[in-house]
């Protein structure tokens, strides 16, 4: 995971796409919910999110292993709290990602279904 970071702070698109197995799926539910899957999608979902970095991007707040992956709290491209469940494969690739916005941004999101 700290390599997914790195990646992401060094803004080094091409290292972090190889983190992912080719058939990798991202499910992203910050401001909506958007699905990519291979990796021609997930550069298209990452290279904007790269290209625009608050100075506070990518810090870590947590890493929790789970049973079938790990669970990372940052701070997204923008700043904001993100949590990201990352479940690998046989090799060790990123399988399967899923994140959501955590904190008040998630409080919001939550509020706004329950309308």
């Amino acid at each position: 995971m700290v390599d997914w970071l790195d990646a992401c702070r060094n803004r080094d698109l091409t290292t972090l796409l190889d983190l992912y197995a080719d058939d990798a799926m991202l499910e992203c539910r910050c401001g909506g919910v958007k699905v990519s899957e291979g990796r021609a999608a997930l550069e298209s979902y990452w290279r904007p999110r790269l290209d625009a970095l608050a100075p506070t991007a990518f810090g870590l707040e947590e890493i929790t292993p789970t049973a079938e992956g790990v669970v990372l709290d940052y701070l997204s491209n923008e700043g904001e709290p993100v949590r990201i469940a990352f479940i690998f494969s046989r090799d060790g690739k990123i399988q399967r990602a899923a994140c959501a916005p955590t904190g008040p941004a998630l409080r919001q999101e939550v509020a706004g279904v329950a309308d």
